[in-house]
């Protein structure tokens, strides 16, 4: 086993393998396409946060890109920072149903890292409409485009259940009454 210096943490892919990630890897992901420089110092010190909680506080070598974002949500909430809605829902209403495939293909190399904060996104703007209703199309072609598969498999699976907990979760913290329905085809 190589040691890696203490910036370093392993994400854990759903194909079982292990990534290790630089900090200023997970700050720059994270700070693409964000012009406002307080916002940017924001972002940077909470993934930085984050970063630490989990490598010093928990003595955690590895993590699942789903519970680094779950982690870094909570923490900008209590910072009071709310992300922007993706582009395409927040000039106008949001859609009767979302198309995971095309959310996956909107954010790029990033993959994981940026696919869950635009989920989230969009669950919270569908959420927040009449009927609450959240409704998202194409979880296994997502699926298989986020891991670059071409059939199903055992760490497919494992991926889309990583992606329904995480938007149980979002709809479990976003709604306090549980008003709110998760439709998934």
């Amino acid at each position: 086993m190589v040691c890696l210096a203490n910036d370093f943490l392993f994400f854990r892919l759903p194909s079982g393998e292990s990534v290790p990630v630089p900090t200023t890897v997970i700050s720059s992901e994270l700070l693409s396409g964000v012009t406002n420089q307080h916002t940017q110092e924001l972002l940077s010190h909470a993934a930085a946060s984050v970063f630490h909680y989990f490598k010093h506080d928990l003595g955690c070598q590895a993590v699942t890109v789903a519970e680094f974002a779950a982690t870094f949500e909570v923490v900008l909430a209590k910072l009071g920072f709310r992300p922007p809605s993706p582009p395409s829902t927040r000039s106008s209403p949001a859609p009767a149903m979302q198309h995971l495939p095309a959310l996956a293909a909107s954010v790029g190399a990033a993959g994981e890292l940026a696919f869950f904060p635009r989920l989230r996104a969009a669950a919270v703007a569908q959420c927040q409409s009449v009927p609450k209703v959240v409704r998202f199309s194409g979880l296994r072609p997502c699926v298989k485009q986020l891991l670059g598969a071409e059939r199903w498999s055992p760490r497919c699976e494992r991926l889309r259940d990583q992606i329904l907990a995480f938007l149980r979760g979002v709809l479990r913290r976003e709604t306090t009454g549980g008003d709110c329905a998760l439709l998934i085809r």
